[in-house]
């Protein structure tokens, strides 16, 4: 019967550690397979990876090209079709904010989108940063109502009153 007391390795395959530095008799004496003297006998005596013994290192001889926009913004992108799934009883307002509660939109996004791909027959009120003429006409067709709300970081500038006195 097994046992968790009884179980053991198949023959062959475990093999038994390398003990070095155990007497001149075991093969890996005195030096312990490290040769003798130098850099990589030493304790703590490698090199970082990437290091090429002085000479310029490739990762630093490639050229490098572009940039990774950290201030970049993402859109989430909805089209009318996708929201046809949607039950309007749970969602009584189709924006960023519920659509990621419900994980409908996954991950971080700055802004939403809603494109016209598919047809609509369920009535949502809408608030998104762009729609698409078509899915606006859709949603409208539907019995629902669009908004488009302002973009997040971009205000305009109010227009300069010149006083002459």
């Amino acid at each position: 019967m097994l046992k968790l007391n009884t179980i053991k390795a198949q023959p062959g395959a475990t093999h038994k550690r390398k003990r070095l530095g155990r007497g001149s008799g075991s093969g890996h004496g005195p030096t312990a397979g490290k040769g003798d003297k130098g850099q990589l006998a030493r304790s703590g005596g490698s090199v970082r990876p990437g290091f090429e013994g002085g000479q310029m290192p490739l990762y630093r001889r490639i050229p490098k090209r572009g940039f990774k926009n950290f201030a970049r913004r993402s859109n989430a992108v909805l089209n009318v079709f996708e929201l046809e799934k949607l039950d309007p009883k749970e969602i009584a307002v189709i924006s960023l904010e519920t659509l990621t509660e419900l994980n409908i939109v996954k991950g971080r996004h700055d802004r939403l989108s809603i494109l016209g791909t598919g047809e609509l027959t369920k009535a949502f009120e809408v608030k998104a940063h762009k729609i698409s003429s078509s899915a606006q006409e859709k949603i409208n067709k539907a019995g629902g109502k669009c908004e488009v709300l302002p973009i997040p970081g971009k205000q305009k500038k109010a227009a300069k009153v010149e006083d002459k006195t």
